[in-house]
């Protein structure tokens, strides 16, 4: 245990919010909670309908629930947030954990540091320092807000990039992304997943998984399928996560490509409990993004031991080790994703990068990210 730690708040979004990053501060809670006495906080309102249309909650499975928590931070309320920061003081915590994802929660954030005892540390876990959509004072937002922190953690090249820019002397550890590996709930055979999802034993299957975003670059998979299947005619692609409001631009160059019949959509979030089955059922995961800072789907995929075809950008190539765990390709280039799919088939690489998936499990072990604080902090 580092010298002066024993007492951690841990801030952020747990279950019954969604999302990835609900799951990490859930298995962060978790993994901290071996070595000192955690006391986690989360909202009681996150964000407003304005922001986020869709639910923010899902009460579906409670495997990623803290033992104790206290939802108490209203994000539009600044009477709270000062109520809060004295909460924190009478918790008497030596470090305060905080996730930083998005410029909204900078008031909250910057009200609630600001109003902590002085020698308490904070650290940010930045899984982006800016958002993925850019918007006017973003960069100073986050600048005001991340400067009320001693330390900070970083899970790609692109974000310590990031951080160095607007704080040249923060102190940081860049800390691949843990996996989830909670996901495996039944231990589905790769045949009882395809039968459940309707899939022949004998196909070959790839898998994008997630909200489908812009940035995400599913349009130049779908323009890689006709290269891929022309090799490869037993091959299927399972899209499944929320469309939001851009289905039919998909549908439409679904069938204007002509491989609606190699297809499979699941539209729509997808509970907890439901993931196990497709990552079971799938040969390789899929990001064929055209930008990122660093992606949680690729710690779903080796928590499941898939291999990945990843874009080689952002934090991407800091989790995907090409050759070893799966393949990098050139961004926006169907011809690269085909290649890679096809490669990958055509050398039977699945067991050999399953293995390669496996030697690499410490390096993305949450046993490391509890090291790499306390490393932070005994610096600080």
């Amino acid at each position: 245990m580092t010298k002066g730690l024993k007492r951690v708040v841990l801030i952020g979004p747990v279950y019954p919010y969604k999302g990835g990053i609900s799951h990490y501060t859930g298995l962060m809670y978790r993994a901290l909670s071996n070595k000192f006495e955690v006391s986690m906080i989360s909202y009681s309102f996150q964000y407003p309908k304005l922001l986020y249309k869709k639910q923010q909650k899902d009460y579906s499975n409670d495997t990623f629930k803290p033992d104790t928590v206290e939802y108490l931070i209203n994000t539009a309320n600044p009477l709270n947030w000062l109520r809060c920061a004295r909460h924190i003081n009478d918790l008497n915590p030596d470090l305060v954990i905080i996730q930083w994802w998005h410029p909204y929660f900078a008031p909250c954030y910057q009200t609630i540091t600001k109003h902590i005892n002085r020698n308490v540390k904070i650290l940010f876990v930045c899984h982006n320092v800016f958002p993925h959509e850019r918007f006017p004072m973003d960069r100073l937002l986050t600048r005001k807000t991340l400067q009320k922190g001693n330390c900070y953690i970083v899970q790609s090249s692109q974000d310590e990039q990031d951080l160095v820019q607007i704080i040249p002397n923060a102190r940081y550890v860049r800390a691949v992304h843990p996996t989830y590996n909670v996901f495996k709930m039944q231990n589905m055979t790769k045949t009882q997943a395809r039968q459940l999802l309707g899939l022949k034993d004998d196909e070959k299957v790839l898998l994008f998984f997630g909200f489908v975003r812009k940035y995400k670059g599913l349009d130049y998979l779908l323009k890689a399928m006709p290269k891929i299947t022309q090799s490869l005619p037993d091959c299927r692609l399972l899209i499944v996560g929320d469309f939001g409001d851009d289905k039919d631009e998909y549908t439409a160059l679904i069938n204007k490509e002509k491989i609606d019949n190699v297809i499979s959509i699941h539209d729509g979030y997808i509970p907890d409990k439901e993931v196990e089955k497709f990552f079971a059922a799938s040969d390789v995961v899929v990001l064929p993004y055209v930008s990122a800072t660093q992606s949680g789907i690729v710690q779903i995929a080796y928590g499941f031991d898939k291999p990945v075809i990843a874009t080689n950008v952002g934090g991407l190539p800091d989790v995907v080790t090409d050759g070893k765990t799966g393949f990098l390709v050139e961004k926006e280039n169907p011809q690269a994703i085909a290649d890679a799919v096809i490669r990958f088939f055509d050398g039977n690489m699945g067991n050999e990068f399953e293995a390669g998936v496996k030697d690499e499990s410490y390096k993305y072990s949450w046993e490391r990210m509890v090291e790499n604080i306390e490393r932070l902090c005994s610096l600080t």
